[in-house]
């Protein structure tokens, strides 16, 4: 099934030309992905879907979207069979659609976004607790619904969703992943797309927006707190600053990136941009009462924390008062935040170098991976 597209893009935004076709060389999977039933294999039709997303942006213009009128029985995917760096990363045209349970929804994949987790997952940074290989990887998804297990209540066929399709993190995420032609996905997961950003916006949000949410949460922080964020122009840490100002109500909002970067910081919502090749976070003046590391230099934060205060770490060593936290997905909390990005209180930040098309998948991976991303790293169109 190739998805039909027209897209017209705003002219400050550069969206790379699409592969007329993809030709790396194909190996096909083992049985464990590639064994359906025969009633899984028969194409299961659907009636046409049409649906549109506009960006609120004033420069952006609407794009339209046109679903096939029937889902296949195979799709393409990337896939790995083993672990290692992005080169183990090969695309695949054979690979089953997956089942949809009772609790679950099948999604047409439009836009996917890349984040650490799934790296350092193909990485085999947590196998042990990893689902079977081989792996069809891929974490946030945004696209549309065409079909509904038996359970489902809130969902329909035709409707535009977005969300992290894996409920935790690092406890056996799904085998089919959101880096592929369609991904089934419970519905507890999901939450309708926001109505004023388009799909590539909102396939980099779900994964880091509730990171940071549920990250502020679990600091306790509330207004008129102040918070430092490390890594302010990442994924998550551009996520922080607007929650923080816009949703949580803090009285100071602190934030570090290179110094490219500290206008965006500051376009953001923070008080206060610092340029970390410049100044040390643990000589600053002020303490501050939740310091939110998304960058894993728990040591500094830790000095920069006042005392009774909270420093949230996603990534590296620990140093009390600071502690782990990895994100229990839920579509709910997507809902709840729903309307203030819908009021443009919050805005997704993609990488300017994206989005990458599906062929270019490793080359996104590898960007990645260089730490050099701003905000996220979104693969669009997916074919």
């Amino acid at each position: 099934m190739e998805a039909l597209l027209t897209a017209i893009v705003p002219s400050n935004t550069f969206f790379p030309n699409r592969a007329s076709s993809l030709k790396p060389a194909l190996y096909p999977l083992p049985s464990l992905i590639r064994a359906t039933s025969n009633a899984t294999r028969r194409n299961r039709r659907l009636p046409l879907l049409s649906v549109s997303a506009s960006s609120n942006s004033p420069s952006s213009s609407t794009e339209t979207i046109a679903a096939a009128a029937e889902i296949p029985s195979q799709m393409k995917a990337w896939v790995y069979d083993e672990y290692g760096a992005a080169s183990v990363l090969r695309f695949d045209d054979g690979v089953s659609v997956p089942e949809v349970g009772e609790d679950q929804v099948l999604v047409k994949v439009v836009a996917a976004a890349l984040n650490p987790v799934d790296f350092k997952r193909r990485q085999g940074k947590f196998k042990a607790t990893d689902s079977p290989l081989p792996t069809v990887p891929g974490y946030d998804v945004a696209g549309i619904v065409v079909k509904v297990g038996s359970q489902v209540k809130g969902l329909k066929e035709g409707d535009e969703v977005y969300g992290d399709i894996n409920e935790k993190a690092l406890e056996d995420p799904k085998q089919f992943g959101s880096l592929a032609e369609y991904t089934s996905v419970e519905e507890k997961l999901l939450a309708l797309k926001p109505k004023n950003i388009d799909f590539a916006q909102a396939a980099g949000l779900p994964l880091a927006i509730e990171t940071a949410y549920e990250g502020l949460e679990r600091a306790g922080f509330s207004a008129g707190k102040s918070i430092l964020v490390l890594g302010g122009a990442g994924g998550v840490g551009s996520l922080v600053i607007q929650l923080a100002k816009q949703v949580f109500g803090a009285s100071k909002v602190a934030a570090t990136s290179s110094t490219g970067k500290l206008q965006l910081l500051k376009s953001l919502g923070a008080d206060l941009a610092i340029d970390y090749t410049k100044e040390n976070i643990e000589e600053l003046p002020e303490k501050f009462d939740v310091v939110y590391d998304a960058v894993g230099q728990c040591d500094k934060a830790v000095k920069a924390v006042k005392e009774g205060g909270s420093v949230v770490v996603l990534t590296g060593a620990v140093t009390p008062p600071g502690f782990r936290f990895v994100v229990t997905s839920n579509g709910a909390s997507l809902a709840k935040l729903n309307p203030y990005i819908e009021d443009g209180k919050i805005k997704p930040v993609v990488d300017p170098k994206g989005p990458f098309p599906f062929s270019k998948l490793v080359e996104a991976f590898t960007y990645l991976e260089s730490g050099r991303a701003t905000g996220k790293v979104v693969i669009y169109p997916i074919p």
